[in-house]
């Protein structure tokens, strides 16, 4: 999985919903979106960024702010059976 593609597409979806008035409701539709639209292992990808400094800068602010908010939400449950 390409980490810095998908930062770049993070990237593209933080500046759409960053011209909305209201930051919070734009953190929260970015981590949203991510979670509807990103599969499992894309999600992990990304979120393992956050650990690295060199990726992690090329975050656009709001979405490190999204991804780190809602860090929980976005890790794919694990199957049970």
């Amino acid at each position: 999985m390409d980490v810095d593609n998908l930062i770049e597409m993070a990237n593209r979806i933080g500046e759409f919903f960053d011209s909305m008035p209201d930051r919070a409701e734009a953190v929260d539709s970015i981590a949203e979106h991510i979670r509807r639209f990103w599969e499992p292992r894309m999600r992990l990808a990304i979120l393992g960024a956050l650990d690295d400094p060199q990726a992690s800068a090329t975050m656009e602010p709001i979405v490190l702010e999204a991804l780190k908010l809602h860090k929980a939400d976005l890790m794919p449950k694990t199957a049970t059976a």
